[in-house]
């Protein structure tokens, strides 16, 4: 036998009695369709370069998508920093869904955090992607060495001295020394292993070494060559890019000196000068310019200094503590002045006395004298007269450096008004006599004087030199209508209508007009061309409109003048029609009961181009009538117009009227021609002549059946109405004709929807005497039994089924009885057959293939209320 689940777990709801928590309701959450990306997608939102060399460079790639069904044209694309670029920066075409690559490229020309934005325009946003991109740039290595000479004084023959140096890295990259050579074998290098590597704003101390092959002065240069990386270092590296690995060639010089002594028998003193001759340059007349001198013994001996003096006008010394002694390799310093008083060439001497072999030493002095630079304009003023608001005027200027040195303009400013320069790239720096051309541009803005001055700002002797500038604002002329637009409307073709117009000048200059011109069918009156107005003055015509055929005209007015606008144009709009002509309908009323009334429409056309007016309808004719006729009434052309007319016979016959129409409409005047026929009334009645429907129970219908009957006459039957919602009349769709002798049948049903006793009152409206016609409804409500029924559910087996029996019992624990009659292949159950007061319980079990039934589920129970 297989197994069956024998227990799960059974639910049960009572209609309209029992509720039933507990059961959780199922959650989902609904997907939607997943929207497209609109527009351009760059992948990567921002670059960082990171750390790169300057005059090195770095790349990178960012690749633009497109995420619509459409292609995108990249129209241009631009950065706002020069030391970043972008290839291809021409037009792109990207298909829908495809995408471009872009080459970045980082190529610093100065140190420091650069950044800018990129910006991508294309056809597909009115605002271009923007891409921020920022790297870091940092200088090179570069080797210094210090000092940069090395004098070694007296050595002796056979015998060597050392000093010190250092080569320093200043850069930000590495330095690699790769050979160190001297020009001659006097000298070498100690201390250093080649290659060597000197990382950025590091040191390497060395020794040079002097021992003299020969007697006398030596001399020479120590080379060290070397390589730049142009790559960050590890300490400095962060480049998101690619960078290119490159380098540069350094070299740094050491000049050397010395001098070689026989043995016990030091070479003589002798002294050298730093600077022979001594040049001043230029000097400014006025200023002074001090030039400092250094005495070095470059022999084996002491020098005793006894005596140094300056000759020459415009030439000084400060003041030496001589006599002093010089001992060998030792230096001293000498300052001197030049102080000119007048422009010219200067020459002078600084002589040196002492026991030093060149004891009488000369020094010649040299420096030119210059006179200060003065600044000139030409010319020294500016007008420019007359200038319309809006408009601009250029006057060309010139800058001249009229004295002997260099003269730096640095500001050129307007103490007010609308003036500007253009051409005067400052600061500027203008040689003796040099000239500079730019221009001053007068933009006036608004009517009125406008009077300031230019003021040049630089460092010549005129400090500031001003300029004055004058000019007038003035209003142009400009030429304006009183009216914009000319309408006029509708004129019948033959006719002519005139309107007035006026010009005047609004602005501050005289105008001229020339010509005035329109178009067909229309003419001006009233204005001589050609006619000059003053700022203000204003002249009067007329445009007359003479249609000759039906049509719309719209054209221009085109007035001719010598102001800003040529041309200007008053719109011109004119209808021509043809004359009025007014038609109108007959009306017939057919057959009216006596005693009623019908109403009918009457149509009144404006059948021509023209307006028609309309004075008076005069009526004619027994029984008839109009409303809704105003006079006097005015038909625009192709226009209508409908009003009432009223027949209301007092006696069976035919009738006949008119209405006679008095217009200004050519042609004849028309009129309405009226017939209708009186009739006899019908009578009209209903069987039953009222309704009774009993007792009825609450929910349910009672139907009675009617007949409606006319005699006399025929009976129109407008409508029917109940006067309360628990009745309904049902039968022909009204209204309803019933021909004299006729019949026509209806059903009154009554539903109840409350116990008690129910009164209505059924109507009829009809065209016979004595309308609306009414009979009495009544009815008593009972109220329905009630209905119970349990509803019953359960889980599924988790076995293999055909269905479930259902079992009941009136005591808990059984005995229970089938109440299905056959095997339920559904998971729920409606016991119907139930009583009110009393309880049931209730178990279910399941059925296999073969018939076989398992044991009883839970018991669960339910109470039935009364009633």
């Amino acid at each position: 036998m297989r197994d069956l689940r024998s227990r799960w777990n059974l639910i049960i709801v009572i209609l309209g009695v029992i509720s039933l928590a507990g059961c959780g309701a199922l959650q989902a959450t609904p997907r939607g369709p997943q929207g497209n990306n609109e527009g351009l997608q760059v992948s990567n939102p921002a670059l960082n370069f990171g750390t790169v060399v300057v005059g090195s460079s770095t790349q990178n790639f960012e690749y633009v998508s497109n995420r619509t069904n459409h292609s995108i044209t990249i129209t241009q694309v631009t950065v706002s920093d020069a030391n970043f670029r972008v290839s291809p920066s021409t037009t792109v075409t990207i298909p829908a869904r495809g995408g471009a690559r872009f080459m970045v490229s980082f190529a610093p020309q100065t140190s420091g955090s650069l950044s800018g934005t990129i910006l991508i325009s294309s056809n597909s946003a009115s605002a271009p992607v923007a891409i921020p991109v920022r790297g870091t740039a940092i200088a090179a290595g570069k080797l210094v060495v210090s000092p940069a000479s090395l004098s070694f004084g007296s050595v002796q023959l056979g015998k060597s001295q050392a000093k010190p140096g250092s080569f320093i890295n200043t850069g930000a990259t590495n330095v690699v020394i790769s050979h160190i050579t001297t020009s001659t074998s006097d000298f070498a290098i100690q201390g250093l292993s080649l290659p060597l590597t000197i990382s950025p704003n590091q040191s390497v101390r060395f020794s040079v070494v002097f021992a003299p092959k020969a007697a006398g002065t030596r001399t020479g240069n120590l080379s060290a060559g070397a390589t730049v990386s142009l790559s960050p270092t590890a300490s400095t590296r962060r480049s998101f890019g690619r960078a290119q690995q490159q380098t540069a060639s350094e070299t740094a010089t050491i000049a050397l000196t010395g001098v070689g002594a026989q043995a016990n028998n030091p070479a003589p003193g002798q002294l050298a000068v730093s600077s022979n001759p001594v040049s001043f340059g230029t000097v400014k007349v006025g200023t002074s310019q001090k030039v400092s001198v250094s005495l070095t013994n470059t022999g084996g001996s002491s020098v005793n200094l006894s005596q140094a003096t300056v000759s020459g006008s415009g030439f000084s010394m400060s003041t030496m503590g001589t006599p002093m002694t010089i001992a060998p390799n030792q230096s001293t310093n000498v300052s001197i002045t030049c102080a000119p008083k007048s422009a010219g060439n200067l020459q002078g001497n600084l002589s040196i006395s002492s026991n030093a072999s060149n004891a009488s030493l000369a020094v010649p002095l040299v420096a030119t004298a210059v006179a200060p630079g003065s600044l000139t304009a030409n010319p020294g003023s500016l007008s420019f007269g007359s200038v319309n608001s809006g408009s601009t005027k250029t006057l060309p200027a010139t800058l001249t450096n009229s004295g002997g040195s260099t003269v730096t303009i640095s500001q050129a400013a307007f103490s007010g008004g609308s003036y500007t320069t253009s051409g005067l790239n400052l600061p500027i720096t203008l040689a003796a006599g040099q000239s500079t051309s730019f221009n001053v541009v007068f933009a006036p803005q608004s009517a009125g004087a406008n009077n300031f001055n230019l003021s040049i700002t630089s460092d010549a002797s005129n400090a500031t030199l001003t300029v004055p500038v004058s000019g007038t604002g003035a209003t142009a002329a400009a030429l304006t209508a009183s009216a914009a637009s000319l309408s006029f409307g509708k004129v019948t073709v033959g006719d002519s209508q005139s309107l007035p117009e006026t010009l005047t000048n609004s602005g501050g200059s005289t105008i001229t007009v020339t010509q005035v011109a329109a178009g067909a069918g229309y003419s001006v009156t009233g204005l001589k061309v050609p006619a000059t107005l003053t700022a203000g003055q204003s002249t009067s015509f007329s445009v007359v409109f003479s249609p000759q055929s039906a049509g719309n005209s719209n054209v221009n007015l085109a007035v001719t003048n010598d102001g800003p606008s040529p041309t200007f144009s008053i719109p011109l709009s004119g209808t021509g029609v043809t004359g009025g002509a007014l038609t109108a309908s007959s009306v017939s009323f057919g057959s009216v009961q006596v005693g009623n009334s019908s109403t009918k429409t009457a149509t009144l056309t404006n059948s021509g181009g023209a307006d028609v007016k309309i004075t008076q309808a005069n009526l004619t004719g027994s029984g008839f009538s109009m409303n809704g006729l105003s006079l006097p009434l005015t038909l625009s052309g192709g226009q209508s117009f409908t009003f009432n007319v009223v027949f209301a016979p007092q006696a069976a016959g035919a009738g006949t009227g008119s209405i006679a129409i008095v217009s200004d409409a050519s042609g004849t005047a028309p009129s309405i021609s009226l017939s209708g026929t009186g009739t006899a009334s019908g009578q009209f009645s209903v069987n039953p002549g009222s309704f009774s429907f009993g007792s009825v129970a609450v929910g349910a219908s009672k139907s009675m059946p009617a007949t409606l009957s006319a005699t006399g006459a025929s009976v129109t039957v407008n409508s029917a109405s109940v006067s309360s919602t628990e009745f309904s009349l049902t039968g022909p769709n009204l209204p309803v004709t019933i021909p004299a002798g006729g019949t026509a049948s209806f059903t009154l049903t009554f539903t109840p929807q409350t116990s008690g006793t129910a009164t209505a009152t059924v109507s009829f409206s009809t065209t016979a005497s004595g309308t609306p016609f009414s009979e009495s409804v009544t009815g008593s409500a009972t109220a329905a039994a009630v209905q119970h029924s349990v509803n019953l559910a359960w889980n599924p087996s988790s076995s293999s089924v055909t269905g479930y029996n259902v079992y009941r019992g009136t005591k808990t624990g059984g005995p229970y009885a089938k109440i299905n009659s056959n095997t339920d292949t559904e998971t729920t159950y409606t016991d119907s057959a139930v009583q009110a007061g009393q309880t049931y319980f209730y178990v279910t079990t399941a059925v296999s293939s073969d018939g076989m039934e398992s044991s009883y589920s839970n018991q669960v129970s339910a109470a039935i209320p009364t009633p």
